[in-house]
């Protein structure tokens, strides 16, 4: 097989008009070549770090729109379903995975549960990691959450970082607005990456101690205009991920989109595409190839270097989309999961309370990071009950994994003026969390995904819609459109009931993050992330 077009050497930043031959899933010659082909060939697009679980979509299924938009591989943490499966769950991610052509590189998760806040479906210490890590389908130490366990000399959390080391597999970093000597001792530890910074100064600070640094740009958390003015100078050191990617923004596009974004910032293409499929090839040690002879052939072909387009996608040398229609083809698999909790009461949802005042999340737009905000408590016959006037909505996380208490607390601007919208999708340990005007609406959407065993849901008091999510409960059994455009109707539907957010469900999915400050809610109560501890609601 041979291909014509203008081949992008973006390692010695030149273009040519050329040819290239393919053999036995390899590129056997690229060689110059006069012809009228105007297309332009370059190495495929590779997300840096990526929870495909929050796609909604199994490895297989995410595979087949993802080569549509150029992405040939993916550096994937299976932390999401090993928080709900453990070692299991991971396993099922990489046999998955391995039915398609697209190449993920699946990680060790090394913080599962995240915290012991809260309650996950799993526990994955030391030894596991261990054993994981011997596994050549794990190609790293997923991102180390438990900053604290590193600061602090945790003997657990050390294990897992030596159990790195000496497999020579690189250390992801999970460290949000760490600065000074804290984020000196966090590399230092052997941490090599972070994609959780949120502001320019924390960004350069980390580079220029030595971590590489992954701009963020997913469907909740934005960082990418924080951070792309930081690429002309440091790209050599610096890649691009999504980290979260619902199903109807990875139908429009995927790391392409970053990289138009960055040329139409006239930042030099050769350093964007440096970013976008160089790096994480070699910081990883990828088996991907970077369109050099002898190289697997992994490559794409765009109709220009503004856009990115992408035309054709190549994976070992296999044609695995064209003009936006993927050749992959849907593959059988196992449904598994972890839900053990039984229907709850309206009762179960009332916080009996004579305060005035009460501590409350305050969710910022596109940002996982939370603020922690002192407002007037609503108070209906010895009951804290949500405020739509105010914007001050009562939200609960429940146990998914056994029967248990409701944990209660509020957050504002997720702007619900009736109903209530629930999601089994909570990071990390995936409990269900819910926010809503009323505690009988409150009920009713934990009940439907109980009902469900796992989903995101939207009820009112005369309509109720749900994507069902019945792989672990964070995952759907069907394609990317199917959920794509099931997942944008409940979008619209929240959206109708009163919230501005630009991705509601995705945000609701992070107010139980408890390692992202500063304040969120576990299914065991109101916890400081900036103190790393539990704190009241009342004041």
């Amino acid at each position: 097989m041979t291909i014509q077009g203008n081949i992008v050497d973006i390692k010695n930043r030149t273009i040519f008009k050329g040819e290239i031959s393919v053999k036995d899933g390899k590129i056997a010659s690229i060689t110059t070549a006069n012809h009228n082909q105007e297309n332009y060939i370059l190495p495929g697009f590779i997300d840096a770090h990526i929870h495909i679980e929050s796609s909604m979509l199994v490895p297989s299924e995410f595979a087949k729109i993802a080569v549509t938009h150029g992405t040939v591989a993916t550096v994937s943490d299976p932390h999401e379903i090993a928080n709900v499966l453990g070692v299991k769950g991971v396993d099922f991610m990489i046999e998955n995975g391995k039915k398609v052509p697209l190449k993920f590189n699946f990680g060790a998760p090394s913080c599962v549960p995240a915290t012991s806040f809260e309650s996950a479906g799993a526990t994955i210490d030391a030894n596991d990691i261990k054993k994981m890590l011997e596994n050549p389908d794990i190609k790293y130490l997923a991102e180390m959450m438990n900053y604290p366990g590193v600061l602090f000399d945790d003997a657990e959390v050390l294990a897992k970082i030596q159990h790195a080391k000496n497999k020579n597999k690189p250390i992801d970093g999970h460290a949000p607005g760490l600065r000074g000597e804290e984020i000196s001792k966090y590399i230092a530890a052997g941490i090599s990456t972070d994609h959780e910074c949120f502001s320019y100064e924390e960004a350069l600070e980390k580079l220029k101690k030595g971590m590489k640094v992954i701009i963020r740009e997913g469907s909740a958390a934005k960082n990418f205009e924080a951070l792309i003015d930081l690429l002309p100078e440091h790209y050599p050191n610096m890649m691009f991920c999504s980290d979260d990617k619902h199903p109807d923004d990875l139908l429009l596009g995927h790391i392409n989109q970053l990289c138009e974004r960055a040329v139409a910032k006239e930042i030099d293409v050769f350093k964007v595409l440096q970013a976008a499929c160089i790096n994480p090839v070699e910081h990883y040690n990828l088996e991907v190839g970077l369109l050099r002879e002898n190289d697997f052939a992994d490559f794409i072909v765009v109709d220009n270097l503004t856009h990115f387009n992408v035309l054709e996608t190549y994976i070992n040398g296999e044609l695995v989309a064209k003009n936006g229609t993927s050749f992959i083809k849907t593959v059988a698999f196992d449904v598994p999961n972890n839900f053990n909790t039984t229907p709850k009461k309206v009762t179960d949802f009332q916080y009996k309370s004579t305060s005035k005042k009460i501590r409350v999340i305050e969710a910022l737009d596109g940002e996982l990071v939370t603020n922690q905000i002192i407002a007037d408590a609503l108070v209906v016959d010895t009951n804290l009950v949500s405020n739509t006037a105010t914007d001050i909505l009562k939200m609960a996380v429940v146990n998914r994994y056994q029967n248990d208490t409701p944990a209660i607390a509020f957050v504002k601007n997720f702007g619900l003026k009736e109903g209530a919208i629930a999601s089994s999708v909570g990071h990390d340990s995936h409990n269900i969390i819910v926010v809503g005007a009323s505690d009988k609406a409150i009920c009713d959407a934990i009940n439907l995904i109980i009902k469900n065993k796992g989903g995101i849901c939207a009820v009112t008091e005369t309509a109720e819609k749900i994507v069902s999510l019945p792989v672990a409960g964070i995952m759907s059994n069907k394609s990317a459109k199917e959920v794509g455009e099931a997942y944008a109707i409940l979008d619209a539907m929240a959206k109708e009931m009163g919230s501005k957010l630009n991705a509601p469900y995705m945000s609701l999915s992070f107010m139980a993050l408890l390692v992202i400050p500063a304040l969120k809610l576990s299914d065991k109560g109101l916890f400081d992330g900036s103190k790393f501890e539990f704190t009241s609601l009342e004041i």
